[in-house]
């Protein structure tokens, strides 16, 4: 890390991987380093990417209204390896096809950068363990994307869960419905690279249900690799939890993500695609939440820079974590293949 004109050290940031994923992550970094955090983006590194001004932009499934990159200063890269030993570099962001993810990722810890690896982290839950076993015996910060746990609507919502201001939940229900990313074409069509639906959207709510209430003690899932539901059984704790995820809407219905959560005494209501994204029902009242411009992209981004800064850990997101996400995604998988209820190890 160098120092900026002020005397605060900079990180610098290098991103391997510069397609839609790694684009997101660009302008996280430029949106947090405008908004004072000390942080500048150094080098990416793609092999087929020519030029930083010419990428072929991707419409992913949220909309944003950030503004373009700036590439200048940024240098392209071939090789990943080149940007990893730079020793400007503090930090790097893995935005890459995910059987690449767990290698990058203990190559750049093994360098003495900082890691922010794009989920999934794997398919295989003993990939994951490994980075998370290899993580914990670093210095290095190391942290999986999971962007909802940052999303300003949906931290909001665990702040009320775990505040029980409304009273405990009793249900908790999720939508994430769309059609199957159009970007790297190659890739997504390819379900033993990507895992299909399960591991590129419900992931994102299989996270977030832990994040809130913890390991299930079983899930039964129904449905394939474009559409499916998955309950969480919980012994102590909401007595309905499902979340549903879909790659098989067309492309003319947009993309939906929403949440319902109901507690003892208020309905919390969420759907990006209102005005107002976040209701709270209280009795004859409806209240909006304003939940801000920011991006649960931005908040991950933010995240990390705090914890390499040495700010306190307020989120607790973890290689660990992943970890178990991941052990829970592929319960849902045998699951979905065998038309049974798999029971979780506690």
């Amino acid at each position: 890390m160098s120092n900026d004109v002020h005397g605060s050290q900079v990180i610098g940031v290098g991103i391997i991987g510069y397609g839609f994923m790694g684009r997101t992550h660009a302008r996280a970094y430029q949106s947090a380093h405008r908004d004072g955090y000390p942080c500048r983006m150094l080098a990416v590194a793609d092999t087929t990417v020519q030029a930083l001004d010419q990428t072929q932009e991707a419409a992913g499934n949220i909309v944003s209204s950030a503004p373009e990159i700036d590439s200048s200063g940024i240098t392209l890269l071939c090789d990943a390896q080149e940007l990893i030993q730079r020793s400007d570099i503090a930090l790097v962001s893995i935005c890459t096809h995910t059987q690449t993810h767990v290698e990058l990722a203990i190559q750049a810890l093994k360098a003495g950068k900082h890691v922010l690896v794009e989920k999934p982290i794997s398919l295989k839950p003993e990939a994951v363990r490994s980075l998370a076993d290899f993580a914990s015996q670093s210095q290095q910060v190391c942290v999986p994307a999971m962007c909802m746990r940052f999303w300003p609507a949906w931290v909001r919502v665990r702040e009320i869960i775990e505040s029980k201001q409304y009273g405990p939940v009793r249900s908790a229900v999720f939508h994430r419905l769309g059609s199957r990313p159009t970007w790297a074409a190659d890739f997504y069509t390819d379900d033993t690279r990507t895992g299909g639906v399960l591991y590129d959207l419900h992931i994102h709510d299989t996270d977030f249900i832990i994040h809130c209430f913890g390991t299930p003690d079983a899930v039964t899932t129904a449905g394939d690799g474009l559409h499916l539901s998955t309950i969480y059984h919980y012994a102590k704790g909401p007595v309905h939890v499902l979340a549903q995820a879909a790659w098989d809407y067309q492309p003319s219905a947009g993309f939906q993500m929403r949440y319902t959560i109901v507690c003892e005494q208020a309905t919390i209501d969420f759907d990006i695609s209102r005005d107002d994204q976040l209701m709270i029902y209280h009795g004859d009242s409806s209240t909006p939440v304003d939940v801000g411009p920011l991006t649960g992209y931005d908040g991950e981004i933010r995240y990390v820079l705090d914890l390499i800064s040495g700010q306190p850990d307020c989120n607790t997101t973890s290689m660990n974590d992943a970890s178990m996400v991941a052990s829970v995604l592929d319960a849902q998988r045998r699951s979905m293949e065998k038309g049974i209820r798999i029971l979780l190890k506690q």
